[in-house]
């Protein structure tokens, strides 16, 4: 399985950074509460300082938002929706120890993260790249969509859309759930120092993987000279 973005997708955004963590052997039941509670506490105390929508990594990704053509406060990046949501509530919604984690390194960081179970791509590549407009696209609520011509999306083999609007919302029919034991984590920043930022958090990523599960993850960070990630298939056909 190959995981890149396509050509155009970084010709468009040449700020982009990305990096990816694969990891095996994680499940529904280790208690990731105590660090998703650090992680959220250390997202906390920034807001506390002012607005994420100061934030430079949320100004960039608001940027390439409104050149993509959408309205950023209408669609909003992963990162700020955590941290909006976060913000008013004063905490994260509990869903799976994985993305529990994720999540409050995303708010943490301020960088859109997204966690795939990896058994649901249909290989051999899975791409983030602008819309044909023929992918299908399933929402949380089951229902299923088909992605605007050029829209950017994660399509992989299959034409399955598993993200709408880059970093705005991800697919239910690859979300972590009970089942899911080989994930696939994508980080993505657009702003000054990202390219210091993705990589401590995949290793922040990595680190609690390996912590909470016999995971042992593999991390790499993807610029224009290494634009692939090479992972296993793990041999369950199309997703």
């Amino acid at each position: 399985m190959r995981f890149r973005h396509a050509d155009a997708i970084r010709s468009e955004h040449p700020g982009l950074t990305a990096g990816t963590v694969y990891a095996t052997g994680v499940d529904a039941t280790a208690d990731a509460g105590p660090r998703v509670a650090e992680y959220t506490a250390r997202a906390l105390e920034r807001l506390a300082g002012g607005s994420e929508s100061g934030f430079p990594e949320v100004l960039a990704w608001r940027r390439a938002f409104a050149r993509m053509g959408l309205r950023p406060t209408q669609y909003r990046c992963a990162s700020e929706s955590l941290l909006r949501r976060l913000r008013k509530e004063g905490s994260l919604p509990r869903i799976h120890p994985v993305v529990d984690l994720c999540n409050a390194i995303s708010a943490a960081y301020a960088v859109p993260v997204a966690a795939l179970d990896a058994d649901r791509i249909a290989g051999p590549l899975l791409e983030v790249r602008h819309a044909r407009g023929d992918e299908e696209y399933t929402a949380f609520g089951g229902g299923v969509e088909h992605p605007a011509p050029g829209e950017v999306i994660f399509a992989d083999s299959a034409g399955r859309s598993h993200a709408r609007r880059w970093t705005n919302r991800q697919s239910g029919h690859s979300a972590v759930g009970a089942d899911t034991r080989r994930i696939l984590v994508v980080a993505e920043a657009l702003h000054d120092g990202g390219e210091q930022a993705v990589p401590e958090l995949l290793k922040t990523v990595a680190e609690e993987l390996a912590a909470h599960w016999p995971a042992q993850p593999v991390t790499a960070v993807l610029s224009p000279a290494t634009p692939e990630f090479v992972y296993p298939d793990g041999g369950q056909g199309p997703g």
